[in-house]
């Protein structure tokens, strides 16, 4: 027999790849973090011996939901500016509360949170973008959790760094090198967005990410006003802006991408621009609804993202997942676009692809990361199960999720987190919620005539 260190047997098994495939009763042979074989379970228990067997039952085995762009720290500021439009949100509240509070030690604890909450949701990789990212890498090494970590570049000076320069090279020399060839750390370029850079900076990111050959990851076209004060600013929209510097190619991502063109659909299509869609950030900041449906029928890759908790307010990929289907379906007006199949590999292999990881996750293939979940649909509100696939994205609550593996090493077991202490991160977030509370008056609207 050959030897497994780990032998996973569920109900039935989504590998995403190929495309609406649906394996009942298969078997996945984990080895040294990789996945090695994909077999039916009368089969696997007869070729391997393995170190541990886990059987699953009523489970639904899936590729870990791939989180393709949040802000991590932020989860210590959920809450404190809801029900306000993104300007208001920014500059009255977020923005003042960071110079305030952001540094190492609030960075860490923020991340922290974030990973716990993201793995428990079944999220075994995140894209993310904020200050402090040497913090957010170590402690993503720290909590064995998959993450592409963004360098923030900016104009003006924040807790981090003085200006677009600084921001720069302490990126290169504090992220970048240090984790060139981690196993679970990736790299790239985040400038906050169009209005926040200049066009000289722009000019020297694009030299320092093609020379470290790195992706950009940019906030884009999030809201009409942004484009507007662009078009006020520069006589370009920021998209055009972006192209005129020679950043618009296939390693860029525009997240949340909500006013686009049919045009400039297209130019992303034929420049090879991935996008990154947060369909509840954009709701509850009312910036309107991406058209998702006409950018994947162009062809371009579309994957999900959170955005932060401080706008969503949740860091559920599950919940993302399932408002991107009916969103598009609305929008539309066709009830056949975005199906929970490929809702759900916006959420995993798509999502993998914006971020350039899809070689080593986002499917369940031979060779690739075991970064795996486990879901119970033996639940009234999963019941009956016609189409695991339907259930998982129409009907799967956060509680459903018993088991997360990434790189092999089981972090989520049986609904609760194994390595990571849950009471610590809970105790540290109660200290930041006064801390915060006491200095920071949360943000209210203005209700009147409302």
């Amino acid at each position: 027999m050959q030897h497994c260190d780990t032998l996973i047997l569920a109900s039935w098994c989504i590998p995403v790849e190929p495309h609406e495939l649906v394996l009942a009763n298969y078997a996945v042979a984990i080895n040294d973090g990789q996945i090695v074989e994909l077999l039916p379970a009368a089969d696997a228990r007869n070729r391997y011996s393995a170190g541990a067997i886990i059987e699953r039952p009523d489970h639904v085995l899936i590729p870990g939901f791939v989180n393709a762009h949040t802000h991590g720290a932020m989860t210590l500021f959920r809450g404190l500016a809801d029900d306000l439009p993104l300007e208001r949100w920014l500059k009255e509240i977020i923005w003042p509360a960071e110079n305030r509070f952001v540094g190492p030690e609030m960075v860490r604890d923020g991340t922290r949170l974030a990973i716990a909450e993201m793995l428990l949701g079944g999220c075994t990789c995140f894209s993310d973008q904020y200050f402090f990212p040497e913090i957010i890498a170590q402690t993503a090494v720290d909590s064995h959790m998959r993450a592409m970590v963004g360098t923030p570049v900016l104009e003006f000076a924040t807790p981090w760094a003085g200006n677009a320069t600084e921001y720069l090279n302490k990126g290169a020399d504090l992220v970048h090198d240090r984790y060139a060839d981690h196993s679970l750390v990736s790299t790239c370029f985040a400038p906050h967005s169009t209005a926040a850079v200049s066009d000289k900076s722009f000019g020297d990111l694009r030299v320092m990410a093609d020379q470290l050959d790195k992706r950009i990851q940019i906030h884009l076209h999030e809201s009409a006003k942004e484009i507007e004060d662009a078009v006020a600013a520069t006589g370009m929209r920021p998209i055009d802006r972006l192209e005129a510097l020679g950043l618009v190619n296939a390693s860029l991502t525009a997240v949340h991408a909500v006013h686009l063109t049919d045009d400039e659909i297209n130019r992303f299509v034929d420049a090879g621009v991935s996008v990154v869609h947060c369909p509840r950030s954009n709701l509850k900041l009312a910036d309107g609804i991406a058209r998702v449906t006409a950018m994947r029928d162009a062809g371009l890759i579309v994957g999900l993202g959170t955005d932060g908790a401080a706008s969503n307010n949740v860091l559920d990929m599950l919940g993302e997942m399932r408002i991107a289907a009916l969103l598009a379906k609305a929008q539309a007006g066709d009830a056949s676009v975005l199906s929970a199949a490929n809702a759900l590999r916006m959420a995993t292999l798509e999502g993998a692809r914006t971020i350039g990881l899809d070689d080593q996750i986002g499917s369940i293939e031979v060779g690739k990361s075991a970064d795996l979940v486990c879901i119970d649909l033996m639940y009234l509100n999963s019941q009956p199960v016609y189409d695991p696939v339907s259930q998982l994205v129409y009907t799967v609550q956060p509680q459903q999720i018993k088991d997360v593996w990434v790189a092999g090493r089981h972090q989520v077991e049986a609904g609760a987190l194994v390595q990571i202490d849950q009471a610590e991160i809970l105790e540290r977030t109660s200290e930041w919620r006064q801390k915060i509370n006491s200095q920071i008056k949360p943000g209210r609207p203005n209700r009147e005539n409302r």
